[in-house]
């Protein structure tokens, strides 16, 4: 067993805490990430094309097809999508919703992304990942250097 070298500091409990409380956040974050990204497909879907099928959101996502089955399974389950067989996938209101925000949450972090002199093709990949574990505290401080200019 190692011991802590003299100079070594130890994390104290208060720090502890802290670490993991973020790495509890951070795992919720990947755990809805998927069904944020599901949805807010969906809903672009709906809006260029006029529907959402199945076929569309599993090449867009480069899934199989029985991958998107189940996450749009969980998907209804969790009352954010409603399916009617032949007729496609639409969005419950509690679906728009989660559309709309992280919708809004990526478009914040990709905005502040190119502020920040990040060319437009890597701020909107990097944001696709940020916009799903920046807090809400950093997005409204996104947003107010935002408006600065």
């Amino acid at each position: 067993m190692k011991q802590p070298m003299p100079n070594e500091s130890r994390l104290s409990s208060t720090e502890v805490e802290t670490h993991a409380e973020a790495f509890q956040k951070s795992r919720e974050a990947r755990r809805s990430e998927l069904m944020e990204d599901y949805v807010e497909l969906i809903a672009d879907l709906i809006e260029h094309s006029g529907e959402a099928r199945q076929i569309d959101i599993a090449q867009r996502l480069g899934v199989k097809q029985p991958t998107a089955a189940k996450m749009l399974k969980r998907l209804a389950e969790e009352g954010l999508i409603t399916q009617r067989r032949y007729r496609g996938i639409f969005l419950t209101e509690d679906g728009q919703q989660l559309a709309e925000q992280t919708r809004r949450r990526h478009e914040i972090v990709e905005a502040f992304l190119c502020r920040l002199g990040i060319d437009p093709d890597t701020a909107r990949a990097d944001a696709e990942g940020i916009e799903h574990h920046v807090s809400e505290k950093t997005l409204k401080a996104f947003q107010r250097f935002l408006e600065k200019e």
